[in-house]
């Protein structure tokens, strides 16, 4: 095999894949990022939010020049039944004023912008480039192919940056295929509407946005939430649940988020909008527990791939980007040797384990079981609050007295076998 090579091919022009390049290319290291789609950010999905850090320390100045959508200077959690909706909002004046915590973004350009900063930086971003395997020689990943004898491509080291479903993972070792349990689906609609009626149903100033996370009916009462983020002039709604619950069901995630939309809540923000833009996309669920292994000989693995997602705190991009600059720096480290074994690349984890991602992975990582075994958290709750602000708000001729004790009863009716282990599971889910 020839014995010129790059010193990082890095599979995937995601936020984690760009990050290690940019990261890699300032250090003097020659990277060259490949990606299938016809430019970056073409296939790629996410919800909608990016946060102002870590993004300002891999992108200085990115305020200035990226193409951001609204600024988020509130954060509003909704929970749904049949046919009510309870909310909790929070808005504060820390939000609304610069520098914010937070941005809604588009993809399709905010990818391009980010990988046009990695070229300034002296990475090589080829789009259209579908890796199709590995190479390798003396059991170690030595490069990429397209698949054609032509296609091949050498370097010290190959990151791994291709996405929850990332073939390339499995096929380097590091984990078998994803199991359903492991992964949620999600189907995401971007909603064409005037700046003007965001603002208005949504109360916000010009040019600011909100952030929705909506429980319950949103998903049909199944573990997971939709959502809705506000754009200059459109909306990014989605919903979304475990692939295991939706196979179990036989529920569809198109279905669910034409019902979530439908919602008596949900259907005002909507109306009048046109559905520009339609996508679905798998998120791994994993957590720390069902964590991949992140490194071999001549490769590591980071962003989606890794499984580095936060469902809890709604994080995602961000620990993307972090992962990304932790593997660079575990490569430049190993470049230096002139050693890029597994024993060399474990640095990678142990920058990991220092960091934020593994720190705050760990602490969430009984959360998702403890949810999952208990479907009434979303289902039966939400019905008995919902039965409680009504009993409450409505005016029929019965005496606040009568009223409280018509609020116990719905109260008491929750077996207290379940409520104690609901309160021990929760307690014991979030406890290190």
């Amino acid at each position: 095999m020839a014995e010129e090579r790059l010193d990082a091919i890095v599979v995937g022009a995601g936020p984690a894949g760009i990050t290690a390049a940019k990261t890699l290319a300032e250090a003097g290291l020659a990277a060259v990022v490949l990606e299938r789609g016809q430019y970056p950010g073409a296939k790629n999905v996410w919800g909608g939010i990016l946060y102002r850090e870590p993004t300002e320390q891999f992108a200085p100045g990115f305020e200035e020049e990226a193409p951001l959508e609204r600024p988020i200077i509130e954060q509003r959690y909704m929970l749904l039944t049949e046919d009510a909706a309870m909310s909790a909002t929070y808005r504060s004046e820390q939000l609304a004023t610069p520098p914010y915590n937070s941005y809604t973004v588009m993809r399709s350009t905010f990818d391009q912008w980010y990988a046009s900063k990695a070229e300034e930086a002296g990475a090589e971003v080829y789009p259209e480039f579908t890796v199709t395997d590995l190479l390798w020689e003396d059991g170690a990943v030595v490069g990429v192919t397209t698949g054609d004898e032509e296609g091949e491509l050498l370097a010290k080291v190959v990151v791994l940056a291709d996405g929850a479903n990332s073939l390339l993972a499995q096929r380097a070792g590091l984990h078998d295929e994803w199991q359903p349990i492991e992964q949620a689906l999600v189907a995401k609609e971007i909603i064409a509407l005037p700046a003007e009626k965001i603002e208005d149903r949504f109360n916000l100033p010009a040019g600011k946005g909100t952030a929705l996370e909506i429980f319950g009916e949103s998903t049909w009462g199944m573990l997971g939430y939709g959502f809705i983020y506000t754009n200059k002039e459109s909306i990014s709604i989605g919903t979304g649940a475990l692939l295991q619950d939706l196979i179990d069901s036989g529920r569809n995630v198109n279905d669910m988020l034409d019902r979530f939309k439908r919602h008596p809540a949900i259907a005002p923000l909507l109306d009048g909008g046109e559905t520009v833009e339609y996508a679905a996309h798998l998120i791994p669920e994993g957590g720390y527990k069902r964590m991949p292994r992140l490194f071999t000989d001549g490769a590591v693995v980071v962003g989606d791939a890794a499984g580095f997602v936060n469902p809890l705190n709604r994080e995602g991009v961000n620990l993307a980007m972090l992962s990304g600059k932790l593997a660079a720096q575990a490569i430049i480290e190993a470049n230096e040797r002139d050693d890029f074994s597994v024993a060399a690349l474990s640095r990678y984890r142990e920058l990991l384990d220092e960091s934020v991602i593994m720190k705050d992975l760990f602490t969430i990582r009984n959360v998702t079981d403890f949810a999952h075994a208990r479907p009434h958290l979303l289902q039966d709750y939400p019905n008995l609050l919902s039965d409680v602000a009504r009993t409450y708000l409505t005016v029929d001729g019965r005496t606040q007295a009568e009223k409280q004790r018509a609020i116990m009863r719905t109260l008491w009716s929750v077996p207290k076998r379940q409520l104690l282990d609901d309160a021990i599971g929760a307690f014991k889910a979030l406890a290190r």
